[in-house]
């Protein structure tokens, strides 16, 4: 029977034909490339790509085309946000390709169909044009900074947390040349110490059991704008690390400890934090601190003991924390730390004084003075506060000088400028008046 003939009949009008590209070999998605695309790269799993397509019934009735709209279509490849021949059939496309795939019901919409154009059990075909692709962005803001591109497909849905225990390999490049090629086990947190840029750790956190992917990392979660010596890595370097997760067991989280198990973790941690805060390990020593606070923060019901256990343990990380945000200029998240430990202590020496410090940072001279005071009324042996105070008086004294000249020279200006305009004004009404004057002159004159 001919393409025609099928058509006639209401059955199809597309002959049945094509590589069969489903997994199972079944028939059911069968592609056929009208033109060839260009290049060796293939779009993998989680890149997002743009399309244009044209939808067919097997009879040829059409029920949906982006190229009618004008608008090119784009999803995530392989998560299961179209139908099951797309996922399969774009994987299979290079940039500039056009296939057409004839996608059985089963890989399709199935038996009920996608009413009012789509009836149960039918067969469709897609025209598909590939215009780009570009990886997985995996930041929790979505900048860009970190891309995945998917080499081999993990299994399961579980991934590796904060101090996680993990067996990965890797290999970092920058501009094709290798400069890190390890296989190794460590945990999660522990990243900074074995030289690894933050992105790495970020991206372990994002993938399953044996799964490989290779990752692009901007300047922001590589080596930031200093580059590594150690690797002859410039400042505002672009890198890409290839890595492999071998296994990984997950650290516990809060709802699988009990009470004992959390505060037993939590004096190893506080230790472990300790000892890299002395390492000049600021960020690293604040994830552990972060652990204590994640752990003990919401609980509850505990014995008189282990209540002024759990309130000294999440002082202490609060406080700590606060110190770790100070030396890295983190302000903000300082004078947040401060706040939460004054809420379990009002007249914390530590807290008031670190507060202040921040403050001081902010360029918040008075509300910076008034802490620093407030810790030499209470601690009056604080010669550091003391000296505090008297340097944001100082600030203050600069402050106001700066903001005396500053205004008095604006209102000189605002002076000036009103008085040209009044001159310009007088100006004008001069001349006005010498006119007026010369018109009734005239007026006169006829008269």
């Amino acid at each position: 029977m001919t393409a025609e003939e099928q058509k006639g009949d209401g059955q199809t009008a597309v002959p049945m034909e094509g590589e069969d590209i489903s997994i199972k070999k079944d028939g059911g998605v069968l592609k056929v490339v009208k033109r060839e695309g260009t290049g060796k790269d293939l779009p993998s799993t989680g890149d997002k790509v743009f399309v244009h397509y044209v939808g067919t019934l097997a009879d040829g009735t059409l029920f949906d085309s982006s190229r009618d709209r004008q608008d090119r279509f784009s999803f995530e490849l392989g998560k299961g946000q179209v139908i099951k021949a797309w996922d399969i059939g774009v994987a299979t496309m290079k940039v500039g390709e056009v296939c057409q795939l004839i996608c059985k019901p089963e890989y399709a919409y199935g038996t009920a169909g996608s009413p009012p154009k789509i009836p149960p059990n039918a067969t469709l075909i897609f025209e598909i044009e590939l215009f780009e692709f570009r990886g997985e962005d995996i930041t929790e803001d979505e900048d860009g900074g970190i891309i995945r591109r998917m080499i081999t497909r993990g299994h399961g849905y579980s991934k590796p947390n904060e101090g996680a225990s993990v067996e990965v390999t890797l290999e970092g490049s920058y501009e094709g040349r290798v400069f890190d090629q390890r296989e190794l086990k460590f945990e999660v947190g522990d990243g900074e110490s074995l030289g690894f840029p933050s992105g790495v750790e970020k991206a372990i956190m994002a993938m399953e059991e044996e799964e490989e992917a290779l990752f692009i990392l901007k300047p922001k979660y590589g080596f930031g704008d200093t580059g590594k010596v150690q690797y002859n890595i410039p400042g505002g370097a672009t890198l890409q690390y290839k890595i492999k997760l071998t296994a990984f067991e997950k650290a516990k989280e809060s709802w699988e400890m009990n009470t004992a198990e959390k505060l037993e973790q939590s004096v190893i941690v506080k230790d472990k934090g300790t000892q890299c805060f002395k390492d000049g390990k600021y960020k690293q020593a604040s994830v552990q601190y972060k652990r204590i606070v994640s752990w003990l923060e919401h609980e509850s019901g505990l014995s008189e003991e282990d209540e002024k256990k759990a309130k000294a343990l999440r002082l202490a990380a609060h406080l700590n924390l606060a110190m770790c945000f100070l030396k890295v200029q983190e302000l903000n998240q300082a004078l947040e730390n401060c706040d939460k430990a004054l809420e379990l202590d009002a007249s914390n020496e530590k807290a008031l004084f670190r507060r202040g410090e921040a403050l001081f940072g902010m360029k918040e001279f008075d509300k910076a003075k008034n802490d620093f005071q407030q810790v030499v009324q209470l601690y009056p042996a604080n010669k550091a506060a003391k000296s505090q105070v008297v340097l944001c008086q100082k600030r203050i004294k600069e402050q106001h000088e700066k903001d005396k000249l500053i205004y008095g020279n604006m209102f000189q200006k605002f002076a000036e400028r009103d008085s040209k305009k009044e001159a310009l004004k007088g100006k004008i009404d001069g001349k006005e008046n010498g006119g007026e004057k010369m018109e009734t002159e005239k007026s006169e004159e006829k008269a």
